[in-house]
């Protein structure tokens, strides 16, 4: 089982998975492990029908230097850096050393451990500390809600003109628009929605793809 687009029903996302090219056994036996493992935390790993999306657009955009911010078992790594080709590299950040050890296990299967370093540290001290001529072409944000104005104020002067950035869950279950609704996680991605759609750097669609995908391309 891989977690649905939000804002399918279920046999409507069932009618999408069917019509698209479907995720390979590697990533079916990772999203199964996932779920055996972890339980109700399965739910923060991405649908197959965006993981076939960023792979995709990884490879029509010719992205080499991609970064994701947020790694959890690994699902969507393999996606992007399938989608890199032979010579791309993708750095990931995370902080839990439990799922990335899961993460890891599925890169080596993959054949793609030699293209992704994993950095286990707080993302905005890894993103601060990264040299100053760093440069990337395809960018991932999937972690704490509440950090994504910081991840994003980090990641966008780093993105080439024309790079693409993403992040995941700018729909929080549909919360955003629920005035009643105040928790840390929703007001962050309230801040972050408004912050993002107001950066004149880049151009931007928020996508009804999974809980939400933001969509950013920088001038």
């Amino acid at each position: 089982m891989t977690r649905r687009s939000e804002q399918l029903s279920e046999a409507l996302h069932e009618y999408v998975v069917a019509h698209s090219s479907p995720p390979d056994q590697l990533l079916l036996d990772l999203a199964q492990e996932t779920l055996r493992l972890f339980g109700a935390d399965a739910g923060m790993q991405i649908g197959p029908e965006q993981g076939t999306f960023m792979r995709l657009l990884a490879q029509v955009t010719g992205a080499r230097r991609a970064l994701e911010v947020g790694t959890f078992t690994g699902y969507s790594a393999i996606c992007v850096a399938r989608g890199l080709g032979t010579d791309g590299r993708l750095l990931c950040c995370d902080v839990s050393e439990e799922f990335t050890t899961v993460a890891r296990t599925y890169w080596q299967r993959a054949g793609l451990a030699d293209r992704i370093e994993l950095r286990l540290a707080p993302a905005a001290q890894t993103l601060a500390a990264l040299p100053a001529d760093t440069s990337f072409d395809f960018a991932f944000i999937d972690a704490d809600k509440a950090g994504y104005v910081t991840y994003w104020d980090l990641i966008v002067p780093l993105m080439r003109p024309g790079g693409v950035l993403l992040a995941d869950n700018t729909l929080s279950h549909g919360k955003v628009i629920d005035q009643a609704e105040q928790s840390a996680s929703v007001e962050g991605i309230r801040r972050f929605n408004e912050h993002a759609a107001a950066d004149s750097r880049v151009e931007l669609v928020l996508l009804p793809i999974g809980d939400g995908l933001t969509m950013a391309r920088k001038h």
